[in-house]
């Protein structure tokens, strides 16, 4: 059985680098990370952040122990999360520095606290944009501790960074007077300390990248003044984590300020198109085969619903070597797609694809197939589940 994968390229003496020796024996649909790809990716983070000391990157996209060791290796310690599986994950992997950017309310709190007592090396904070959260946390962390006989808490304490919403209007509080009163009440809180201010600016994606810059400067100048408000009143702001990949080069430029992007470790289709000025490279496909030839200029492949995110409208997956790739029909298990090239693929052929939106594909698989030297060399396992032991 032939596996054929065309290329992007109309000159077939380049080399395809996105080809797998050995894919015969993997299993359709996976998930594919290129370990030089990600290794160079990592790099060019550590390029425009001028070092490790003011990265924070999102394991939200990857998900994986395998890669937050990587990160580690090259001096990155601090590290931002969006679930208590994905901290626990972090954290056992002896993370020293973990935020955690969801406020946790219901049960979460109990597992944020738990997470605090179980993982005494991790230095770890929440997000937080609420008074009773705040108070009822506080309630929370003396209990329990109380109840494990240790109502002193070793000196343990929970950070806490005050969410700011600076126009996703997703979660926070705008940066005004109002926000200084909710700071102010973290250092009276027993078992919190101020850990700074949070502002993800997650609605500027603009294409233009000169656009991008003035909107994310006019968005993040009331955060710089907040803090300097802050510090005026006495309160320690130890640092602002601020912004994701898509302005991640703008907060780079700001010396104190932690960048937290997530995405550009692997990249995807979406931002590849949107965001030309930001230089990184695709390294995590789906691979998928072509299981039926139901027209003639059609053919279906087995990457349905559940194994490329599906959220957005089309295109979900960038083909490589099918640039006139057009879907048809898109189910669970299925994709049917129109391309000229249908008549050269066979059934069984194999297509590699740089998927649209990755993060929540990832979230699809529990394990991902990594690629080095053009061969399959073992598997990364994915915390895509929402709770590990926690």
């Amino acid at each position: 059985m032939t596996h054929t994968a065309l290329s992007l390229s109309h000159n077939t003496a380049l080399p395809r680098w996105f080809e797998v020796s050995g894919v015969s024996d993997v299993p359709s649909p996976a998930l594919l990370v290129y370990r030089d790809r990600v290794e160079e990716n990592i790099r060019r983070m550590l390029s425009i952040s001028g070092g490790s000391v003011r990265l924070r990157p999102h394991i939200k996209t990857h998900k994986m122990h395998d890669l937050l060791r990587l990160q580690r290796t090259v001096g990155i310690a601090k590290f931002k999360c969006a679930t208590i599986a994905e901290a626990e994950m972090a954290a056992a992997a002896g993370v020293p520095d973990l935020l955690l950017a969801y406020q946790p309310v219901g049960p979460n709190i109990q597992r944020t606290i738990e997470l605090l007592r179980r993982f005494p090396q991790t230095r770890l904070s929440i997000v937080c944009d609420d008074a009773a959260a705040l108070r009822t946390i506080s309630a929370s962390i003396q209990s329990i501790f109380s109840s494990h006989g240790n109502r002193a808490n070793n000196g343990r304490q929970l950070g806490v960074l005050l969410d700011i919403d600076v126009g996703q209007h997703r979660t926070g509080v705008p940066p005004d007077a109002k926000a200084a009163d909710l700071y102010q009440l973290i250092p009276t809180l027993p078992g919190l300390e101020p850990g700074g201010l949070h502002a993800y600016d997650g609605h500027l994606s603009n294409s233009d990248p000169v656009e991008r810059a003035r909107c994310c400067e006019s968005a993040f100048a009331p955060v710089a003044a907040l803090k300097q408000q802050l510090l005026d009143f006495g309160l320690p702001v130890p640092t602002i984590v601020a912004g994701g990949t898509p302005t991640f080069p703008f907060h780079a430029a700001h010396g104190d300020v932690e960048c937290s992007p997530g995405t550009c470790v692997f990249w995807d289709a979406g931002y590849a198109a949107k965001l030309a000025d930001l230089n990184f490279l695709p390294a995590a496909l789906v691979l998928s085969r072509v299981i039926s030839k139901p027209c003639q200029n059609s053919i279906c492949v087995d990457l349905g619903h559940k194994a490329i995110a599906s959220e957005m409208p089309h295109p979900r997956v960038q083909f490589l070597g099918l640039e006139d790739a057009r879907p048809v029909m898109h189910s669970e298990e299925h994709l049917v797609i129109e391309t000229s090239h249908a008549q050269k693929l066979n059934v069984g052929d194999c297509l590699f694809g740089i998927p649209w939106h990755i993060c929540p594909t990832v979230a699809l698989y529990s394990e991902a197939v990594v690629i080095k030297n053009g061969q399959p060399a073992g598997t990364w396992q994915i915390t895509r589940d929402r709770r590990v032991t926690i």
